[in-house]
C-alpha cells in the first residue's frame, strides 16, 4: 500500500505538469515604450515596439558580434518569434504627450531554433551584482575615491541596466593597499580589495591617463570564480576630459557586460542530461520539484526507475555543470557524484 501511494505521488508530481520546468522571464521584454501618433495605426506602432523589443532583447541575451548576425533578419521572421503582448496608453506629462507601453514575451522554443539554425549562443545571468572599483592614474597620483571622475560618475553613465555596478565605500585600508602596490596594481587578488564580497562577481578597472593621444584602461574581473584581464585602448581624439571620461565608462561597462555573458553562455543545440538518484525516505519528493522548477536551466526531468526507498531521475539542462550545481545549492539542494551516478539532496 505504501509504494503504491509513493507511485501515485510520482505521478502526480512529475507527470501531471508535462515535465516542463524552464520558464521565459528572460525572454519577456516590458516597458517598450512607443510614442502614439495621429498618422500611425495601431499595426504600425506595435511593429514599432515589436522591432524595439527584439532589439532590446537581444542586447540582454547574446554578444556583440552575435547580435550583429541576425541584422538581417526581415520583420515577418520577428514577428513569429512573439508568444503574446500586452499595451496599455498613458501620457508623459513632461513631454504632454501619449505614448503606449508594450510588454513583449517571445517564444523559447521559437528563439531556440533561432539560435540553433544560425549557430549562437544565448546567455542566461543569475546574478546581476557585480562589486567595482575604477582607479585614475593621473598627474602622477593615484586617485581612488576622491577627485576620481570614474568613481564619482560611474553609475550617472547609464547604457546598459542588465548589470548592477555597486562600488565599495572609501576604506583606509584599500587606499594603503593600492597605493602600496601601484606600480602594478593588477598582482593584488581581487578579494583583498573586496574582502567582504570575496564569493561574488569582482572587478578592479585602472585607467591610465598619461598619454596625450590615448586612455589605457585595463581590466581585472572575477566572474563565477574565473579571473580574466583585459586591456582597452582609446584614442582621445582631442575630446574634452569630461566627455571622453563619459564614453571610457560606456565602453568599459559594454566589454565588462560582454565578459559577464560569455561566461553564462548556454548553447541550445547541445542540451545535457544528467542521471540522479533521490533517497525519497530522507528527501521529500515534492518539494524536491519545486526548488527544480526555480532552477532556470532545467529543462526537463523524466522519472527512470523508482522503488520503495529510492526515486531514480534524469534531468535535462542546459548550460554547464558547474552552473546547474551552483544554482541547486543556492537553493539548498546538494548533488554529490558517487561512482557512476549524481546523489542529490534537500539541506535541511
Amino acid at each position: 500500500m505504501k509504494f503504491n501511494k509513493i507511485l501515485i505521488i510520482i505521478l502526480i508530481v512529475f507527470f501531471k505538469t508535462g515535465n516542463v520546468f524552464s520558464n521565459n522571464d528572460i525572454f519577456n521584454v516590458n516597458n517598450i515604450v512607443i510614442e502614439k501618433k495621429a498618422n500611425l495605426t495601431n499595426n504600425q506602432l506595435t511593429r514599432s515596439a515589436i522591432k524595439k523589443g527584439f532589439n532590446t532583447l537581444l542586447k540582454k541575451i547574446l554578444l556583440e558580434d552575435d547580435i550583429s548576425s541576425l541584422d538581417e533578419l526581415k520583420f515577418s521572421n520577428i514577428k513569429e518569434l512573439v508568444l503574446y503582448y500586452q499595451m496599455s496608453t498613458n501620457t508623459d506629462q513632461n513631454k504632454n504627450i501619449d505614448i503606449i507601453e508594450y510588454n513583449i514575451t517571445f517564444d523559447k522554443e521559437k528563439l531556440y531554433d533561432l539560435f540553433y539554425s544560425n549557430d549562437i549562443s544565448y546567455s542566461e545571468i543569475n546574478d546581476k551584482e557585480l562589486f567595482i572599483l575604477p582607479v585614475l592614474s593621473k598627474n602622477n597620483q593615484l586617485l581612488i575615491y576622491n577627485k576620481n571622475f570614474f568613481y564619482d560618475n560611474w553609475n550617472n553613465v547609464r547604457e546598459n541596466e542588465l548589470i548592477e555596478f555597486i562600488l565599495p565605500l572609501e576604506n583606509i585600508e584599500t587606499i594603503q593597499r593600492l597605493n602600496f602596490n601601484k606600480e602594478n596594481l593588477f598582482n593584488i587578488e581581487l578579494e583583498k580589495i573586496f574582502e567582504e564580497y570575496v564569493t561574488k562577481n569582482l572587478a578592479l578597472v585602472f585607467i591610465e591617463d598619461i598619454n596625450p593621444k590615448q586612455l589605457k584602461i585595463y581590466l581585472k574581473i572575477k566572474i563565477l570564480e574565473k579571473v580574466i584581464v583585459k586591456k582597452i585602448i582609446l584614442d582621445k581624439k582631442n575630446k574634452q576630459e569630461k566627455k571622453l571620461y563619459a564614453e571610457a565608462i560606456i565602453k568599459i561597462k559594454k566589454e565588462i557586460i560582454d565578459l559577464i555573458k560569455s561566461q553564462n553562455l548556454i548553447n541550445v543545440s547541445t542540451p545535457s542530461f544528467l542521471s540522479i538518484e533521490l533517497n525519497i525516505k530522507k528527501n521529500n519528493l515534492a518539494e524536491l520539484n519545486s526548488i527544480l522548477k526555480k532552477v532556470k536551466l532545467v529543462e526537463n526531468i523524466y522519472v527512470q526507475e523508482f522503488n520503495n526507498e529510492k526515486v531514480f531521475l534524469k534531468i535535462k539542462y542546459l548550460g554547464r555543470l558547474d552552473e546547474i550545481v551552483r544554482q541547486l545549492k543556492i537553493n539548498k539542494v546538494s548533488l554529490q557524484r558517487m561512482e557512476e551516478i549524481w546523489i542529490i539532496n534537500i539541506i535541511k
